[in-house]
């Protein structure tokens, strides 16, 4: 198992370990409830160090990231970056990922742990034309510091105006004494905050800069479990639950990623196209219970007579709302906002209703 940066931090943090993408990754520290509210009120940190950079350089770097992403590349500027995904070719995804502009030939994607090896064969298998390809994920370290006090937090780290950067924006520049760190506007929780990219070598410094600069807003360190159930309140996939190798981004309501210019030519975009157009059987619909219990992975979605109507992918009992909420594929006649469906919950047939997500 592969360790990140931190590891020692969280062991001596008491943190729960599990494996995760290849990785001993923390869970949970002081319970995923207590982690969950930290983030929605406060401050809190993640190490997301496992996720995986690819750096794509040179003449040729914008034409290959418009033939293997579905979104348009196109418009970003020197500083912008945007939400995408890799088509599989068989009308599927490979992975979902965000794509920086840095330089003006210079790119940086940033893909899921557990999809890395996959993403870079991917790349590589599709990169015909000559632009310059670099696996960074080893180098690289990520914290994700999310709540809304982790800009007054950040602040005190750095002379950059933090507040200037919009969403999905970012600058290059020094935090807690360390140059050259990506300092980025973006986040998995919905709750506000920034994703500090920097080396190796830096991490431990900035972890702890990062710390002391939150104490007076109680920071705290996030695991995965909250993560989930942030995410998931927000109604962001999850790769390998909510989108996979066998669901399109048509289905998956991630058509606002997917664009059909003229100008851009990409893997699937005329199955994509016509899925559009013509309409899909199944589409990805968010869902709270409205009698007690909690949705999980894989549980049945069935109607009134008890017909399968679909699967459901992300579940959880949601710490802000206290009742169950998930997200589910089912069939297109069934995914009207205020539908009533049901879940089959260990034999017991749970009425939900379908809801537009966000759910917070």
């Amino acid at each position: 198992m592969k360790h990140t940066a931190f590891y020692e931090l969280h062991k001596n943090l008491n943190a729960k370990i599990v494996p995760f993408a290849g990785y001993e990754m923390p869970v949970e520290y002081s319970g995923i409830t207590n982690e969950h509210l930290q983030v929605r009120n406060s401050v809190g940190v993640f190490d997301v160090s496992h996720m995986g950079e690819f750096w794509v350089k040179g003449p040729k770097a914008l034409d290959l990231i418009q033939k293997i992403t579905s979104n348009d590349a196109s418009t970003l500027t020197i500083g912008k970056a945007q939400y995408s995904c890799f088509p599989n070719g068989k009308g599927g995804i490979i992975d979902d990922l965000l794509v920086y502009k840095y330089e003006e030939e210079k790119y940086m994607l940033v893909v899921n742990a557990a999809n890395i090896e996959k993403d870079w064969k991917w790349c590589v298998e599709n990169n015909t034309i000559g632009a310059e390809l670099e696996n960074a994920s080893d180098n690289i370290s990520q914290l994700a510091i999310q709540g809304p006090k982790a800009i007054e937090t950040l602040q005190k780290l750095t002379e950059i105006n933090l507040s200037e950067i919009p969403y999905y924006s970012f600058v290059t520049g020094k935090i807690a004494g360390i140059d050259n760190v990506i300092i980025s506007n973006t986040g998995y929780t919905g709750s506000g905050g920034f994703e500090l990219y920097m080396y190796n070598k830096d991490a431990i410094k900035i972890w702890e800069a990062v710390f002391k600069a939150g104490e007076e807003f109680g920071i705290l360190p996030i695991g995965l479990g909250a993560r989930d159930t942030l995410r998931l309140e927000k109604g962001f996939c999850l790769y390998g639950n909510d989108i996979d190798d066998t669901t399109s981004p048509i289905e998956a309501g991630l058509g606002w990623i997917t664009k059909f210019t003229e100008s851009k030519s990409f893997i699937d975009k005329d199955f994509l196209l016509n899925q559009k157009t013509e309409g899909v059987n199944k589409k990805l619909k968010g869902f709270k219970m409205i009698d007690k219990g909690i949705p999980r992975h894989d549980y049945e979605v069935i109607n009134e007579q008890d017909q399968v109507i679909g699967k459901v992918t992300s579940g959880t009992h949601s710490p802000i709302l206290k009742q169950g909420i998930g997200m589910a594929y089912i069939n297109t006649e069934y995914t009207k906002i205020g539908t009533e469906i049901f879940i089959k919950v260990r034999n017991r047939k749970l009425k939900a209703e379908i809801v537009k997500v966000p759910f917070v």
